[in-house]
Order: C-alpha cells, then structure tokens, then sequence
C-alpha cells in the first residue's frame, strides 16, 4: 500500500513517496542521497518524542549516523529566534554543502528547517519527513519554506526544493482528533478548488478516512499530493495557477494573525472557514450556486470541524481590522488583494476583481454570529 508522486521540475525534480511504514525504510530511502553516512534532523518536541527512536532505528538499517535538536511544538517556532538556533546548530554539527538536513516534523518545522537548508552555505538539500496530515498533503511538497514575521505569516522566507519527501501515513495514528482534522481542511481544499470528483469520494470516505481507514488515508494523501504536484510543475513560484492553492487562505492568515498564532485556530481549522467564507463570498458575487457554499458547510460540519468564526474561542477583532490584516498578505499585487474564488465546487480561479465593501460585509455577517 505504497504510492509514489513524481513532482516534475527538471534537475530539482523529487519523488513523494507515500505510505505506511516510511520511517522503518528511511535509511535505504534516504542513503542514495548521501556522501557520507550521517544526516542532520531536525524536529519538534512533541514529535521527537514519539518517533524519533523510531526514525533513528530506521536510519541505522543502512549504517546512517544521525544527529538530532528539537525545537518547541506550535506555530510560534516560526519565528527568527528559533530559525536562528536552527542555522546555528546546523554549523555547529559543521554541516556540508554535500549533506543532507531532515525535516521530521508537521508544517513549523518542514518550512523553518527548509528555509534554514535554504540559507546555509548559500543551500544544501534537504529532506521532509512529514509527521502531520497537514504537511503530508500540503507544505512539504512544492519547495514553499520560511518563517513568520509581526507583520503576517509566511513573509520571510524562499522558494526551495526538497530533495525527497517520505509521508508515512502510520504516523497520523499518533495525531490528535483535532490535528488530523485541521490537516483535513487543506485535503478538502483540493477537492474545491480542482476536482468536483475527489470532494464526492470525500463526502462519502471522510468519515472511514478520520477513523483510522489506513487505505482511505494513503488515497486521500495521494490524490492531495498529485493535485499540488502538478500545479507546482506548472507554476514553481507562484505568478499563476499555483495562487489556486491559497483558496481560504486570505482569510485564514488573517484570523491566524488575528488569534496571535496561537492554538485558538490551527492553520487547517483556519483553511476550513476560509474555504466556507470564500464559497460564501462566491455565491454572493453570483459566481456559484448559493447550494455549493452550504455543501462545503454541511460536509465540514459532518467531520466535526470548525466552519465559522464563531467556533473559534475567545473575541475577534471588528471586520475593518481583519480587512486590514488580509491587506498585508503575500497575495496583494499592486496593492490589489488577491482572491480565490470559485464558479462552483472544483472550479476555482483566481482574482484581483473583489469589491472591498463584499468581503466587509461577508466578515460583518460572520462576526455576526459571534
């Protein structure tokens, strides 16, 4: 029960392997890579330890010597002073230009360690480990890696490839019930923006998927994967059809700034309303059936995930300051906000066309329910 996606760019091109049990192989999976037999992993305290022995076991089986740091669990790791312990600990390990640094955790630590392999000695390969739903579907694939800023998420950082990702789907039985379905928000947000098709299996699998389906999950992270694949192949840097990745997103870094970071909303849960709030917005404009954002709500609510800004706990800023904070997001050109949008489920396109008064009115009626 193996699946292997090609991300087809060239000389940086790399193979996502996907399956159970990726850990036990990671020595002979990872070993072609090297010139000498020892690695640099980098990973977060929580996922330490639950596998690091494990990943250290599965190293050892082709003679790997491994050397490892944790740094603390959650988004605020994203940040400069843990980017630099990173660098800095990686010359301490005097890190080469020819070695090879792990990834071995969710989404915080593939975009800090990919971002430090970025950076250090001007770049040196690196390798994700994906630990989360989350990164297994989405961020360790595509090369996007960086750090966050006051200002906004994602802000400072660089466009670098890995060189291998190895998504063993074992792992998700160690997720919380709330850090496999915040995951599952990025694995929606394929179905929406691309494929009508995979959004009815998911309909119909989500709920085997949750319980621990182990067939169910290595599909739904194949056909995530693939989808992303192929946008990366045809838009590495995000001038064009990559933007369609970002559907929800415009929201969701917004309430992410606007809940500090913090666990008040995990970046899927925040993907998840986005995706509810851009179908709403959609529908408003006339763009798609006023059904297809009660679909996306009913289907989120059937997982039992947040869907609305009044599931998120605690108070939110008024709707002007949340405007503000999605005018600080990557996606603004020209001082023009950026939207996905979407004609219908699976049908998502890109625009810069969005009166402001539109998205003020769909976040004053969300904040309504608060």
């Amino acid at each position: 029960m193996e699946n292997t996606v090609h991300v087809e760019l060239g000389s940086r091109s790399y193979d996502v392997v996907i399956g159970p049990g990726l850990l036990d192989q990671a020595g002979p999976r990872i070993a072609p890579l090297l010139r000498r037999p020892r690695v640099a992993v980098i990973s977060d305290e929580n996922v330490a330890a639950l596998h690091l022995d494990a990943l250290r076991a599965g190293l050892s089986t082709a003679g790997l010597e491994m050397v490892s740091m944790e740094l603390p669990a959650g988004e605020a790791t994203k940040s400069w002073p843990h980017f630099e312990r990173a660098v800095e600990w990686l010359l301490e390990q005097k890190i080469e230009r020819n070695d090879v640094v792990i990834a071995f955790g969710g989404g915080v630590i593939g975009d800090l360690v990919g971002f430090a392999a970025a950076v250090l000695r001007r770049g040196i390969r690196f390798v994700q480990i994906p630990t989360s739903l989350l990164a297994q579907v989405d961020s360790s694939v595509g090369g996007k890696t960086g750090i966050n800023a006051p200002q906004g998420k994602n802000l400072i950082g660089a466009f670098h490839q890995p060189s291998l990702v190895l998504a063993d789907t074992a792992v998700l039985g160690t997720l919380t019930a709330r850090d496999f379905l915040a995951g599952y928000g990025e694995v929606v947000k394929y179905g929406l923006l691309g494929d009508a098709a995979f959004f009815d299996w998911l309909e119909k699998q989500g709920p085997a998927l949750a319980a621990g389906d182990m067939q169910a999950r290595v599909q739904a992270v194949t056909r995530s994967v693939q989808m992303k694949a192929d946008i990366v192949a045809r838009d590495e840097t995000e001038q064009g059809d990559r933007a369609l990745l970002n559907l929800g997103h415009t929201f969701c870094h917004a309430l992410e700034a606007a809940t500090g970071y913090s666990d008040r909303l995990l970046h899927g849960e925040g993907v998840a309303i986005g995706c509810a709030l851009a179908f709403e917005l959609s529908a408003r404009l006339g763009l798609c059936a006023q059904e297809d954002p009660s679909r996306v709500r009913v289907h989120l609510k059937a997982m039992g995930m947040k869907t609305d800004l009044a599931d998120i706990p605690g108070d939110l800023p008024g709707a002007d300051a949340l405007l503000g904070l999605m005018a600080q997001d990557k996606k603004v050109v020209d001082g023009q906000l950026r939207f996905i949008l979407a004609r219908g489920i699976g049908q998502a396109f890109v625009t810069g066309d969005v009166p402001g008064d539109a998205v003020l009115e769909i976040l004053e009626d969300a904040l309504a329910t608060c």
